[in-house]
Parts: C-alpha cells; structure tokens; sequence
C-alpha cells in the first residue's frame, strides 16, 4: 500500500470538500430551486470563510493584521493551504493595498453548467474571501460588482480588492 505524501492528502481532502459542496448545491437545487439554492449558498460559503479565517489566524499564530505587507505575507500562507492543484486561479498583489484575483478556469462554473444552471447562478467563489476579509475586519473595495456570473458573461472571472487599512 501506498503512504500519501502531504500534498497527495491535501488534495484528497480538498476536492472531497468541493465534490461535497457541489453535490450539495445540487440537492439543494432539486429540493429549492436556483433562486433560494444561490442565497443559501452564498449565505452558507460566507460564514464557513469566517471560521475558516479564524482557524488560519490561530494555526499561522496571527493576532491582528494592521498593514498591506501583514497581509500580504497572511494571504499569501493562506493561499498555500487552501488551494488544490485542479483549482485554477491566481493571485497577485500589483500595487499597495490592491489584490487581483482570477480565475483562469472556474471549477464551479464548469460544475454548475453540467448541472444545467449557469444561466442563473449567482456565483459563491468571492463569497469565501468577502467573508474572510469580513472576519479580519479589514475594510475594501471590490470591482466589478456582480452578483451572477462573471465567467458566464464575459468568459473571464477576476475581482479587485482595494484595501483600506486604518494606519496607512
């Protein structure tokens, strides 16, 4: 028998959670529609980030993040640990208090087109960071503003958060 290595069971583990998640959305749809499934989701992915955040803060040993370069450092760790090699996004810090985040394939558009809903779906993915950034309560700014489906739209999905910290 084989012994995983700790990137082989880090990936296991994280695409478990996502087939859990998308096979719950997927019930969730059948039972409630796309409407309420979308708010529910949305809802759902939000307050699971807040804990999430909180339980990186304690494992990373973070108190309090203060600046743009805490934050980077943070999120950058952070990043490390939650990130699959099947996801397909990216992250860079371009300038002072500013992240761009894209996806380059969306896992979630793809599963959700197979499902048969992409027309309406309000997409979850923004909702994970929103809630961690929420929870550290670091103030910011997010373009462009959607609340469907930017990768179905315009087949491109990235936002830009503009960070506001209180001592810069």
């Amino acid at each position: 028998m084989k012994i995983l290595d700790f990137e082989e069971v880090k990936e296991i583990l994280i695409k478990n959670w996502m087939s859990h998640d998308g096979m719950w959305f997927y019930h969730c749809v059948q039972e409630c529609g796309i409407d309420k499934t979308n708010k529910i989701n949305r809802s759902a992915v939000r307050s699971m980030a807040k804990i999430e955040i909180k339980r990186l803060k304690k494992a990373l040993d973070i108190e309090k993040i203060e600046s743009f370069e805490e934050f980077k450092d943070f999120f950058k760790n952070v990043f490390s640990i939650v990130k699959a090699e099947f996801m397909d996004f990216d992250y860079e810090f371009p300038y002072k208090n500013v992240l761009i985040f894209t996806m380059n394939k969306c896992f979630a558009y793809d599963g959700i087109k197979r499902m048969g809903y992409i027309e309406k779906y309000n997409c979850g993915i923004f909702e994970r960071l929103k809630g961690w950034f929420d929870e550290l309560n670091v103030r910011y700014d997010i373009t462009p503003q959607i609340n469907g489906c930017l990768m179905r739209e315009k087949n491109l999905c990235y936002r830009k958060f503009q960070f506001h910290f209180s001592n810069e």
